[in-house]
């Protein structure tokens, strides 16, 4: 058994070259947690059986959250523990995380293991578009990993405060926290409409627009860390800064954990309910400017 060396891992992504060496590795899984929105036309499932990479199962981000009004939200922790389990993933093996746009879901899920213990998880940089570009061969067959046992770390109880309600987020928008917002800037000003019924448009007063695509080059992978310092300077988020970040359900908000990580700045703090839950609360504050 071969394990991934620390250099390749310390920020949480590997790229496809490290995947190609440790890829039959016994202690390494391999998680499609591709998702997509049904304004795009695209079932995850469908693809998924279509082709993908080696030796990777499906992690189906709705079945394993919360039963819940608002969608993608954590579940318990015996309920992810549960679900992890069923797929063969423990919490000691060497999880490599990977989303079939290049770097959308697939964030989410590596802050879900994270946030629940797992200490060696990583998302694969540019996704499977990356992964076919390098030559690397998909499949169209069933895999499955044997069932084993998840053990929920004593970091998820330590990791408690990584999540806020809306409370906690009303409370940074007057100034405690600087709230990044990973949705269009056409979404933040209110001038797009949200796509699920209900929602106000615009965003949470004090919020900085951050477009998680801006953490991303052109072809779908993490910028440089010098980049992504740039950027997140330009965003008023420094070495010193307490940071929280939204997007419309939590999903997109774990693109800007990551990215906060690769640049060498102190983890941000999410809010999982993000627009589908403050949208919906009359008595939260909407602005509806970029400014």
């Amino acid at each position: 058994m071969s394990h991934p060396d620390t250099a390749q891992t310390a920020r949480s992504v590997v790229s496809v070259e490290w995947l190609q060496a440790h890829h039959d590795d016994d202690n390494v899984r391999v998680l499609d947690a591709s998702m997509h929105l049904p304004a795009t036309g695209r079932n995850a499932h469908e693809e998924f059986a279509q082709q993908r990479i080696p030796r990777a199962v499906f992690f189906d981000i709705d079945a394993f959250s919360a039963a819940s009004a608002l969608p993608h939200t954590l579940p318990e922790a015996s309920q992810f523990a549960e679900a992890a389990g069923a797929l063969g993933i423990a919490e000691h093996h060497t999880i490599v995380v990977y989303d079939t746009v290049g770097l959308y879901s697939a964030a989410r899920v590596w802050w879900m293991f994270r946030h629940y213990g797992a200490t060696n998880v990583a998302v694969l940089d540019g996704g499977l578009p990356a992964w076919i570009r390098a030559g690397g061969s998909v499949e169209p067959l069933s895999t499955t990993y044997p069932a084993c046992t998840f053990k929920v770390g004593t970091t998820a109880e330590q990791r408690a405060h990584e999540v806020v309600d809306a409370p906690a987020v009303l409370a940074a928008s007057k100034g405690s926290a600087i709230i990044l917002d990973a949705r269009s800037a056409g979404r933040f000003a209110g001038t797009d409409k949200e796509a699920r019924a209900g929602l106000r448009s615009g965003h949470i007063p004090g919020s900085v627009s951050s477009p998680f695509v801006q953490v991303l080059d052109e072809q779908g992978m993490l910028k440089s860390e010098a980049q992504l310092q740039a950027l997140f300077a330009q965003w008023s988020v420094g070495q010193d800064s307490q940071t929280i970040t939204t997007c419309g359900s939590g999903v997109t908000a774990a693109v800007l954990c990551l990215a906060l990580e690769r640049a060498g700045l102190p983890p941000a703090r999410l809010y999982d309910g993000s627009w589908s839950e403050w949208g919906s609360l009359n008595e939260m504050p909407v602005a509806t400017s970029l400014e």
